[in-house]
């Protein structure tokens, strides 16, 4: 019960979230490119689309229907030429933004153990096959421009 009630504060606090996240980008260091690369509206509509939808991305969605989307945003970051090690660490900071949430908020105090460790695996289970996906989109589109770019070569 304590993880239902903990995801359904998550997913009404998304838009806070999404804020939160934004700025932990822009005062990082780790994604200048990234931020150029894709615009402002994007980034927050793809953060509420996880926070908003946290319950669904982690116990409804098929593994098939994360690797679908996913890929499909690896490969956009990918054509839009965002270098793969901010890609990563852009998904990397939307995790470590909700852990924030989750601490400041006390949501991770001694109580309901097994409830809240359930909760965190499948949370962390949601974003590493995320990020698995993402970066076999990402590799797909880099590796169709490299082949491209070996044929324009060797016929010129």
């Amino acid at each position: 019960m304590f993880a239902l009630r903990l995801v359904q504060l998550i997913e009404h606090n998304a838009d806070k979230l999404a804020e939160g996240l934004i700025q932990r980008l822009k005062h990082s260091n780790s994604c200048n490119e990234l931020l150029a690369c894709v615009p402002a509206h994007e980034l927050k509509h793809r953060a509420l689309e996880i926070y908003g939808n946290l319950t669904d991305w982690m116990l409804n969605k098929t593994k098939a229907e994360v690797e679908e989307r996913y890929i499909g945003i690896g490969a956009r970051r990918a054509h839009q030429g965002v270098p793969f090690s901010q890609f990563l660490y852009a998904i990397h900071a939307t995790k470590e933004n909700l852990w924030d949430f989750m601490q400041q908020e006390g949501l991770l105090e001694p109580g309901d153990l097994i409830s809240q460790m359930e909760l965190l695996r499948a949370m962390e289970h949601f974003f590493d096959r995320a990020l698995y996906f993402a970066s076999i989109g990402h590799e797909g589109v880099m590796q169709n421009e490299f082949i491209r770019s070996q044929v324009a070569v060797h016929t010129a």
